[in-house]
């Protein structure tokens, strides 16, 4: 279970630990430690802390909070209530006592509160609850991920409630005890995955199961967006739609971070009417928040000269090394599994010079490993054996690890949501704690290191998914047809109405179902058509990578990505070994790689055109117009560069792969030239202004809609033949589009504000990454114009300003 979800009140009492470890991270660094912490705090609360040779950007206090207990709810039967005791919950908090009565009286509830406030206890308490007093009910849960899962299902098995028999089912179930779960279990912790592939296809032999179903608790529902979000939405649907078949109306209990309007995700997500739990009754300990911006490398150019910073990574393991020696038990978060192990190495190799006894004392921690390994890790870590860990987001979700002493985070993991999940892992009783944000070269993290509020202040990403996507729409519909014929009733209540019927309408014509009077229908009696739909992929399909020399599958890779990541040449790193490609196959959808491990990395370059097909909203605003629009991407690989470490380029070899064409959702606006020239940018500056304007709005997009910046892509173009002006596009690299463009367009006028305010606030002199260039972009960085796109952004914003589209007060 959550920490949070044992009762008593924490005490007021806040030390001075958080602040201490700073000073001590901040000696690591070179700098002056109570000269750093004095500017930052006099920079303000609205991120203006002075730039100086220092890395410290911001400081905040988060305070500690007092729990507030609740009774326990009349309802909860005893064996239940003592179960808690005896794991120490004396009493609920008011949230969790607040979502279990209103789930127990039959109400879809979502619970969106801080890491370890114990959302756990939650749904605990009311499917306990209803298991205990209806021999026959069953419950279900689902989770984001197997590892999740498992925790949830280990905390049950601590509880010890009599005759629930919980059990897991995912893809390491056994056959012969996938057999005792369907037969046995009350409790079933799975996955949307398993329900996809496996039990809605064969929903018949799960009748006993689905037609006593009072519960589904869906676990992390904040991670559901974009194209896997409106799959899951869809996937939902289904299993409602055939539990409604057996009789059964189950109540929806949904758990998740605190986000912007968890109860508009939540109905969105489930097709229900759903109430929200927000404010947080468990305690919290302190928490000293230190922004930091890796200093600049005088020795060191990037592309085109460009300045670059020191890494995330180097700066996490140095300062995991320095809060190590200072015995403080510390968790690094970095993006990837590679950086994971690195971090680790790095570290050591910082305690190694000072204490060799201590470099025992960190681990990394990752994805890849066994079960068996991560639980001894976690135990270890619990225990106080480990020190430190480096981790990827594996330690996010779910996994009991909390109270410790600090969290170093290597690079804005993408929402504030995650950020907070990681943050919240740090924070033992009346110690406070410190929590380091280490801002990458990157847009997004140059904005938030100068702009705390956007951070520390209200949530501003939307979870954003579209259930209507015909792409995501059109397969799902075959699987519910398949599983149980389509009605005109379903389709209007159940799948959306008229966009159902528009993309059945196409699956008729193209024979794939078949329409009769009673409904639509899958032809096939031995087929499933579950089983060739990838609910985690963008619909294009996946492309293998295989060991030529030993026809070992080493992973996949997304269809639309293959030509830029697995292109002959490439090289491709697994597992922290590295492979490079002798063939890419786009028909068979296999990737041929041998083991290699060459001193250069492979950047793709490529080639891209847009086409307008539909305008589906355009506002005219004088000398601008913005627009939403349905287009095709089209986009070839030409090239690739080997670059040496120090990111040189050693060679740039041609390439002759196929176009792909991907049509999806834009948001667009176009500029009329006379107010570019009025803003001082003669013709031949305005490629490089528009380019470098469109890259930094791709990296601040994240910022508003809950996606990467690899979930997007753009273009612009100094005359597009549809708007025959200068026109920038940040498009959905999904077809059909996730949502991510409308949200770009809803959101334009606080969107580029952020966006100007990251370009305007990087110190570099012509654009670097942190900026405006871009680490995907297909051009190599050329040409761009720094000073040019804050000009573009200003004359955008400006006719924005004047029809109300930009916050008041908004600093750009």
């Amino acid at each position: 279970m959550d920490g949070g979800g044992h009762g008593g009140v924490a005490s007021p009492r806040c030390a001075d630990r958080g602040e201490e470890l700073l000073l001590r991270v901040l000696a690591g660094s070179g700098a002056d430690p109570a000269a750093e912490i004095s500017r930052a705090r006099r920079g303000g609360d609205a991120g203006a802390a002075p730039v100086g040779t220092g890395p410290l950007r911001h400081v905040a206090t988060v305070p500690p909070r007092t729990g507030t207990p609740a009774p326990w709810p009349s309802w909860v039967p005893g064996p239940v209530r003592m179960a808690f005791a005896r794991r120490g919950v004396l009493a609920p908090w008011t949230h969790q006592a607040e979502a279990a009565s209103l789930a127990h009286a039959g109400r879809d509830v979502v619970v969106a509160t801080g890491t370890a406030s114990g959302k756990s206890l939650a749904y605990q308490l009311p499917v306990l609850s209803r298991l205990s007093t209806d021999p026959r009910a069953t419950a279900l849960y689902l989770a984001p991920t197997k590892a999740l899962a498992a925790d949830q299902l280990r905390a049950l098995h601590e509880l010890d409630v009599p005759d629930v028999r919980p059990a897991a089912l995912d893809g390491d179930t056994a056959t012969d005890e996938r057999e005792w779960v369907r037969s046995h279990s009350r409790w079933i912790f799975s996955n949307p995955d398993m329900l996809h592939r496996s039990v809605l296809p064969r929903h018949s032999r799960w009748a006993a199961f689905l037609r006593r179903l009072e519960m589904v608790v869906i676990d992390e529902c904040h991670t559901y967006r974009g194209v896997f979000g409106s799959h899951v939405a869809l996937l939902l649907r289904r299993l409602l739609r055939l539990a409604a078949r057996y009789g059964a109306r189950p109540v929806l209990v949904l758990a998740s971070a605190t986000v912007a309007e968890p109860a508009g995700h939540a109905s969105r997500l489930t097709g229900r009417d759903v109430q929200a739990v927000t404010l947080d009754g468990s305690p919290q300990a302190g928490r000293t928040v230190a922004l930091w911006e890796p200093p600049l490398l005088p020795e060191v150019t990037g592309e085109n000269g460009a300045p670059v910073r020191r890494s995330a990574g180097a700066e996490a393991a140095r300062m995991l090394g320095d809060l190590v020696l200072e015995g403080a038990r510390t968790l690094a978060f970095v993006r990837s599994r590679r950086a994971a192990e690195l971090t680790a190495i790095g570290a050591r190799r910082v305690l190694t010079a000072v204490d060799p006894e201590l470099a025992a004392r960190v681990a990394a921690y990752r994805g890849g490993y066994l079960p068996e390994e991560r639980r001894a890790l976690e135990s270890a870590l619990a225990r106080g054996e480990l020190l430190g860990m480096a981790t990827t987001n594996a330690l996010e979700l779910g996994v009991d690890v909390a109270g410790l002493d600090a969290v170093v985070v290597a690079g804005f993991p993408g929402t504030r949501a995650s950020f907070w999940q990681q943050a919240g892992r740090a924070g033992r009783g009346a110690d406070s704690a410190l929590v380091v944000l280490v801002a990458r070269d990157d847009p997004m993290d140059t904005y938030l290191v100068h702009h705390p509020e956007a951070l520390l202040g209200a949530p501003l990403e939307a979870c954003v998914l579209d259930p209507t996507n015909p792409y995501v729409l059109g397969p799902q519909l075959v699987c519910a047809a398949a599983e149980l014929p389509l009605t005109e009733r379903d389709v209007a209540e159940v799948f959306g109405g008229p966009p159902a019927a528009a993309v059945l309408d196409e699956l008729v014509a193209d024979r794939v179902l078949r329409r009769r009077p009673a409904g639509w229908f899958w032809p096939s009696t031995r087929e499933r058509p579950a089983s060739s739909v990838d609910i985690r992929g963008s619909g294009i399909g996946q492309v293998a990578l295989v060991e030529s020399g030993t026809g070992r599958m080493l992973g996949t890779v997304d269809g639309a990505a293959a030509p830029a990541s697995a292109h002959p040449g490439a090289v491709y790193l697994h597992r922290g070994e590295s492979f490079v490609v002798d063939d890419l196959d786009l028909d068979t959808g296999v990737a041929l790689v041998h083991a290699a491990d060459p001193d250069w990395r492979t950047d793709a370059r490529s080639t891209a055109d847009v086409e307008v097909r539909r305008v589906l909203s355009c506002r005219d605003l004088g000398p601008v117009r913005v627009s939403l629009a349905e287009v095709d991407v089209t986009s070839q690989v030409v090239a690739y560069q080997r670059r040496s470490p120090d990111g040189s380029v050693l060679a740039t070899v041609p390439l002759d792969l196929p176009e792909q064409t991907l049509r999806t959702r834009s948001v667009l606006y176009d500029i009329d030239d006379a107010a570019l020239r009025d803003a001082g940018l003669p013709p031949m500056r305005v490629p490089g202004a528009l380019h470098a304007a469109e890259h930094a709005a791709i990296g601040l997009l994240p910022l508003f809609a809950t996606c990467d910046r690899w979930d997007i892509g753009g273009l612009s173009t100094a005359l597009h033949p549809h708007t025959g002006r200068p026109t920038v596009f940040v498009h959905d690299g999904h077809p059909g589009g996730a949502g991510f463009a409308e949200r770009g367009h809803a959101v334009l006028g606080p969107w580029l504000a952020a966006t100007m305010a990251a370009i305007r606030g990087c110190e570099c002199a012509a654009g670097c990454p942190s900026c405006v260039q871009s680490p995907k972009c297909g051009n190599g960085n050329a040409p761009l114009d720094k000073a040019g796109a804050v000009a573009v952004l200003g004359v955008v914003l400006a006719a924005l300003t004047r029809e109300g589209r930009v916050p008041q007060g908004a600093r750009w």
